[in-house]
């Protein structure tokens, strides 16, 4: 190791001697050999052309992309246009809410400009049997040939059907209930014809058609029974009164179901048929 060491100096004297020996032989050569040693060297470098080129792609590709996140970052011209006339907007209308009320506390308020009252609601609240006693008694006013039926006649007919399905186990639950009674006197009211009606049986098989197309539109079931409802040994007539009905009381039958307004308004024409209601006797009677 120490050998190494002590001959390293050597060596680089050595080049030196030879690099000096070169030069001094070069310059008295002469201009010539001179030149011809700088062509050799030109030969044996590599051309330094390629760094700058290099140098110049990096600078390219770093400008372009700087643009590129420069493009990304800066909003476009007319979207700030558009967000500034939003914000001014949103001020303004922010400025009219805020002015609205002390404007509204200057203005002294004149002695008939006193806010009207709020609409009232109806409260319309009815039991089972008060809502079929109304109906039984419109059914007696409607059929005004009838000079024996009493309320309790078609009350007697709805329930026998209702505990019919009960006891034969096509439904769980009675399906008499105010809603359902509504539905009952709907169907009722624009359908049966009281000057068409001459007797008892008739006034039952209608009812118990409008009672059947009540559980076909009401009811938990998928299907019921027809026996129940059939008061007549004629099917044919039974359906007929069923299309008839369908066809033309369809839409407020929807409706009832959809329109909560509609069916408190039904709820109470029902309720105010009660046998209280005298007012219809006079005008039956002239018929």
């Amino acid at each position: 190791m120490g050998a190494v060491l002590s001959l390293s100096p050597g060596s680089r004297r050595a080049s030196l001697l030879d690099e000096g020996a070169c030069g001094s032989l070069a310059r008295r050569a002469g201009p010539k050999a001179a030149a011809a040693a700088a062509a050799a060297e030109k030969g044996l470098r590599r051309p330094s052309v390629l760094l700058p080129a290099l140098t110049w792609k990096r600078l390219v590709a770093s400008t372009k992309k700087r643009g590129r996140a420069g493009a990304k970052g800066a909003p476009r011209a007319p979207a700030v246009a558009l967000l500034n006339r939003e914000n001014a907007q949103r001020s303004l209308s922010c400025a009219h809410l805020a002015a609205g009320p002390e404007r509204a506390a200057l203005q002294p308020a004149g002695p008939g400009l006193g806010l009207g009252p709020s609409p009232r609601r109806v409260v319309v609240q009815a039991s089972t049997g008060e809502l079929l006693q109304c109906l039984g008694a419109f059914l007696c006013r409607r059929c005004y040939r009838l000079k024996r039926l009493a309320p309790g006649e078609p009350i007697g007919w709805l329930r026998g059907v209702d505990r019919a399905l009960l006891l034969q186990g096509w439904q769980e639950q009675a399906f008499v209930t105010p809603a359902n009674v509504v539905f009952v006197y709907l169907l009722c009211r624009e359908s049966i014809d009281g000057d068409a009606v001459a007797s008892a049986p008739e006034l039952q098989a209608a009812l118990l058609t409008c009672l059947y197309l009540a559980y076909s539109y009401m009811g938990n079931e998928i299907s019921y029974p027809l026996k129940p409802f059939l008061v007549e040994a004629d099917k044919d007539a039974f359906w007929t009164r069923c299309l008839r009905i369908i066809a033309a009381l369809s839409a407020q039958m929807l409706r009832i179901n959809a329109d909560p307004h509609f069916f408190t308004q039904v709820f109470a024409e029902l309720k105010g048929e009660g046998p209280a209601a005298r007012r219809d006797f006079p005008r039956a009677l002239d018929r």
